[in-house]
């Protein structure tokens, strides 16, 4: 206490021998109310930095980020524990697509062994991914078909229909690649 009274006696200035004849916690008290005044001190509201003028060849501009618009369309066929789907990915522009992919998705489990056509691959217990191929601006893709098996027959089916990868291009609606379709277990297609 006493290198405290010492200090403020001297208006916060403290000589070397006072203190290094002080303990750490006296040392660290003092820091910190040194360091607080200056915090206080400086107060004021905050000012932006003047801007600094840059010289060389300015920085590359990026290019914008194509947009295409996906959608998918088709229909499933629900059969015993047989489940078909047929879609087509469609491109409505107005930039092309180099490739995408699209996720299937059932709530009933398909059975664990599937032969699944070439380009798609399971990627969970519900799950199948898709790609598409190149997609023209304002075209429709190839076909896909799938078959798969339930894990057990079921009355009806939910599918769940929505892009996995876009290809890198901006989709500025999402509503139309984003699908939930009822399927009953009656033989009779159902369109999306």
């Amino acid at each position: 206490m006493a290198y405290i009274d010492k200090a403020v006696r001297h208006s916060g200035s403290v000589t070397k021998a006072e203190w290094c004849g002080m303990g750490v916690r006296t040392r660290a008290w003092l820091l910190l109310g040194g360091c607080a005044g200056a915090f206080l001190g400086i107060g004021g509201p905050a000012q932006a930095a003047p801007a600094v003028e840059r010289s060389g060849p300015a920085a590359p501009a990026t290019a914008p980020v194509p947009r295409a618009d996906l959608s998918f369309h088709g229909n499933a066929v629900m059969d015993g524990d047989r489940v078909e789907v047929r879609l087509t990915p469609q491109d409505h522009g107005p930039a092309a697509v180099p490739e995408a992919s699209v996720r299937l998705r059932w709530s009933v489990p398909p059975a664990g062994a599937q032969t699944l056509p070439e380009g798609c691959a399971r990627t969970g217990e519900r799950t199948v991914v898709c790609g598409t191929g190149a997609l023209a601006a304002g075209g429709a893709g190839r076909q896909i078909r799938l078959a798969v098996r339930l894990r057990a027959p079921a009355s009806e089916v939910t599918l769940e229909v929505e892009t996995a990868w876009n290809g890198g291009v901006a989709d500025p609606d999402r509503t139309n690649d984003r699908l939930r379709v009822l399927v009953l277990a009656t033989g009779d297609e159902y369109w999306f």
